[in-house]
């Protein structure tokens, strides 16, 4: 091996535990729908192991992602991925609207989806029945819909068929949504570790990161009925959770919007997204969906 084999090594290490926490995927959990032991898998993404092409493909299967995603940052990128590459989320969100108006169908087609992102617990459903509601189009909750159609709970499907199923269940699920003409959508929190299907999702609907503290995440998926978080260790549940949202702070970030609930009712928490809605949209038309 050459001299840069433990820098690649660790590097390594590094991209299979930033793919595994932006999954919401514990160590336990990843080895047990890949094969691979969990003792392994730490040591792998500490950069001591030479993982082996036959592991190293089961590992991915699991994940969801080809390998070659792990072996190197990314691919031969174009001149025009190097420019997109440079700028910031808000110019993305910027060039990405230009884009839809010069080529979308129709008067600012992204208007009438709008799509709420972000982890369990930020009070997604809550502002997303209320927004649908008010708005006289249907609500979806993409996790909903994948159990809907595949007649199985997501822990069951992921425990039956892979990660790699339910994503492509999610997918499927997405097309179907997107198609309607209008509609309010909670997406799953994990939506954004899929980068074809976060990108189909933030194309046709208007996006809202809804975010709030990691606590009050903890405490408002236990008051859900989700005890989880209690049987297990609470303080490693607790470092999971921030874990997760660090590995996909800059992924929800692509939203157009960012809404914080953190000490917020949910009566309060609407009234300020209708106003950075219409914030963004100061003068609004009659395809506007805010009304």
């Amino acid at each position: 091996m050459g001299d840069d084999a433990p820098a690649f090594l660790r590097e390594l290490g590094e991209r299979l535990r930033l793919a595994r926490a932006r999954r919401g995927m514990t160590r336990r959990l990843l080895a047990s729908q890949s094969g691979v032991s969990e003792r392994y898998l730490g040591q792998l993404e500490a950069g001591a192991a030479n993982v082996s092409v036959l592991l190293l493909r089961a590992i991915c299967g699991a994940l969801g992602m080809p390998p070659e995603d792990l072996l190197t940052d990314r691919p031969e990128a174009s001149p025009e991925r190097t420019l997109l590459a440079r700028l910031t989320a808000p110019q993305l969100a910027e060039a990405r609207q230009l884009l839809l108006e010069r080529f979308g169908t129709g008067p600012n087609p992204r208007r009438r989806r709008i799509a709420l992102i972000g982890l369990r617990g930020a009070g997604k459903s809550t502002l997303g029945r209320r927004l649908a509601e008010q708005r006289g189009v249907p609500f979806f909750e993409l996790d909903g819909e994948v159990e809907r159609e595949a007649g199985l709970p997501i822990g069951a499907i992921i425990e039956l068929h892979g990660q790699a199923a339910f994503r492509r269940l999610e997918r499927q699920a997405l097309e179907r949504l997107v198609a309607q003409r209008e509609a309010v959508i909670a997406a799953g929190g994990g939506i954004v570790a899929e980068p074809g299907t976060f990108d189909l999702l933030l194309s046709h609907c208007r996006t809202v990161w809804v975010r709030t503290s990691p606590e009050e995440h903890m405490q408002r998926v236990i008051d859900q009925g989700d005890l989880r978080p209690m049987q297990d260790d609470n303080r490693q549940a607790m470092r999971d959770l921030r874990a997760i949202l660090a590995s996909r702070e800059a992924l929800y970030a692509r939203a157009d919007l960012v809404l914080d609930t953190s000490g917020k009712l949910p009566e309060e928490s609407y009234r300020q997204l209708i106003d950075l809605m219409r914030l963004e949209s100061p003068t609004l038309g009659s395809d506007d969906p805010v009304r």
